[in-house]
C-alpha cells in the first residue's frame, strides 16, 4: 500500500511552483510592473459606458459601439504594433503610441458621441500594448517547463488589476464625472507607457537580432517562417474571440443589471468579486500539472456565465459572478501558453498582436451584440446571449479540432503502414 504523501511534488495543488517562479531574474519585477500598467486598460470599458449612457443619454447598445470602435482599433494595431517590437525594440516601437495616446485621451471626454467613436478607434489603434509586450517578455524569462505556471500567474496579476481598477474608474466617475474619469484614463494611459519604456523588459534573448531565425519552444529552429497563421494558430486564436466575447458581454451586463437595480455604486466592487473567482481559479490552475485545451477551458467558461441570468438579487448575481469567474483565468492563460508553444521567438510578438485582435474582435461583437439584447430583452438577457454564444463558437471548435485530430490520426497510421509495407517490400526483394 502506498505511504500517504509528503514530498511537495506528491501535493496535487501546491504554491511552490509560483515561489519557485517569482525567484527567477526579472519576473517578479515584470509582473509588479504589469500589474500597474494594466490598470488604464481595466478601467476604460466601464469608465466609457457610463459615460456614454450617463453624460451623453445614449443607450448600451451605443455604449457597446463605442467600445467597438477601441477594440476594432486594437484589432487593426495589434499585429502591426507587435511586428514593430520584433523588429525595432521595445522603446522606438512605443514612442507613438504614448503621442498618440496622450492627444487622443486629451480630447475624448468633451467630443460627442459621433466624434468619440472615431477617436476611441484612434485609441485602440495606438493603444499601448502592455499585455502582449508582458506575455513576450515572459515567453524570453521562462523556460518552456515553467511558463505554464508563469502565464497563470500573469493571468491571475491580470484578474487582480480588474479588480481593482474598475473600482476606481466607478468611483471617479460617480462622486466626480465621467469627464474626470476619462481624463485619468488619458494619463495612466500615457504613464503605461512610459513605464513600460522605462522598465525595457526583454522581448528577444539575449544575442538575438531583429530577424534571427531562433528555437521555438517545441524545439524548431531554421529560417523564420513566411506564413505565421497556422491551422493550430488560427484554433487558438477562435478560443481567444470566444473567450473575450463572454467577458465583455459579462462587462456589460454586469453594468445594466445593477443600473436597473438602482446599484450603479456597487458595480465596481461587483466586477472585482468576478475577477476574485478568476483569481482563485487561476492559482488552482498554474499550481497543478495537467494541461486543458483552450478550447474546451472556454467552453466551460461559456457554461459558467449562464446562472448569471437567473440572479434576482445583488447577492444572488455575486455568488453567480464569483463561479463565473472561476475559469476565466486558466481559460486566458491556457491560450497564452498555446501560443508560445506554437511560434519562434522572432515572430512572438507579432502573433500576440495577433492574440489581442482576436479577443478584441471577439469583444467588438460581445459588447454591442450583448448590449443590443439588453436593450430588447432585458438588463439579465445579456448573460445569457454572451453565454450561449461563445459556448457554441467553443464546442464548435472542440468538435472541429477533435475531427482534425482524428483524421491526422488517420492518415499518419497509413503512412506508417505504408512505410512498413515498403520496407518489408524491400527485404523481400
Amino acid at each position: 500500500m502506498p505511504a500517504a504523501p509528503t514530498s511537495r511534488d506528491d501535493v496535487p495543488v501546491s504554491l511552490a511552483p509560483y515561489s519557485e517562479l517569482l525567484r527567477r531574474p526579472g519576473v517578479l519585477r515584470l509582473n509588479l510592473i504589469a500589474l500597474v500598467a494594466r490598470l488604464p486598460h481595466a478601467m476604460t470599458g466601464v469608465v466609457v459606458t457610463l459615460h456614454v449612457v450617463g453624460t451623453l443619454g445614449k443607450g448600451y447598445a451605443q455604449a457597446g459601439i463605442v467600445a467597438g470602435a477601441l477594440t476594432i482599433g486594437m484589432a487593426a494595431g495589434g499585429p502591426w504594433r507587435g511586428r514593430r517590437v520584433d523588429t525595432i525594440g521595445l522603446r522606438r516601437a512605443l514612442v507613438p503610441s504614448v503621442v498618440v495616446e496622450a492627444s487622443v485621451w486629451t480630447v475624448a471626454p468633451f467630443l460627442g458621441y459621433r466624434t468619440l467613436v472615431a477617436a476611441a478607434f484612434v485609441a485602440g489603434l495606438f493603444l499601448v500594448p502592455v499585455f502582449p509586450v508582458v506575455r513576450q517578455a515572459l515567453g524570453v524569462l521562462v523556460p518552456p517547463a515553467q511558463q505554464h505556471t508563469a502565464y497563470a500567474l500573469d493571468s491571475v496579476g491580470t484578474e487582480l488589476t480588474f479588480m481593482l481598477a474598475p473600482v476606481i474608474g466607478v468611483l471617479i466617475a460617480t462622486q466626480v464625472s465621467t469627464t474626470a474619469a476619462l481624463v485619468v484614463v488619458g494619463l495612466s494611459t500615457v504613464g503605461a507607457g512610459l513605464l513600460l519604456m522605462w522598465a525595457d523588459p526583454p522581448t528577444r534573448s539575449p544575442g538575438a537580432s531583429a530577424g534571427a531565425p531562433s528555437v521555438a519552444a517545441d524545439g524548431r529552429d531554421g529560417a523564420p517562417p513566411s506564413r505565421v497563421l497556422t491551422p493550430a494558430l488560427l484554433v487558438v486564436l477562435a478560443a481567444s474571440a470566444s473567450a473575450s466575447f463572454v467577458l465583455n458581454g459579462t462587462d456589460v451586463s454586469i453594468v445594466a443589471v445593477l443600473r436597473h437595480w438602482d446599484e450603479g455604486a456597487s458595480i465596481g466592487w461587483m466586477i472585482a468579486l468576478w475577477a476574485a473567482g478568476s483569481v482563485v481559479g487561476g492559482l488552482v490552475y498554474g499550481a497543478g500539472r495537467r494541461r486543458v485545451d483552450p478550447l474546451v477551458l472556454v467552453l466551460v467558461l461559456s457554461v459558467a456565465t449562464v446562472p448569471a441570468t437567473l440572479a434576482g438579487t445583488p447577492l444572488a448575481l455575486s455568488v453567480a459572478l464569483v463561479l463565473a469567474g472561476v475559469p476565466c483565468a486558466p481559460a486566458l492563460s491556457a491560450i497564452t501558453a498555446e501560443l508560445v508553444r506554437e511560434v519562434r521567438e522572432e515572430r512572438r510578438g507579432e502573433v500576440m498582436g495577433w492574440n489581442g485582435t482576436a479577443m478584441t474582435v471577439g469583444a467588438a461583437a460581445g459588447a454591442p451584440f450583448c448590449g443590443w439584447a439588453i436593450d430588447r430583452l432585458g438588463p439579465s438577457a445579456g448573460f445569457l446571449v454572451a453565454g450561449l454564444v461563445a459556448g457554441v463558437l467553443a464546442g464548435a471548435g472542440v468538435l472541429v479540432l477533435g475531427a482534425s485530430r482524428r483524421r491526422a490520426a488517420r492518415r499518419g497510421a497509413g503512412a506508417d503502414a505504408g512505410r512498413r509495407g515498403a520496407q518489408t517490400g524491400v527485404v523481400v526483394g
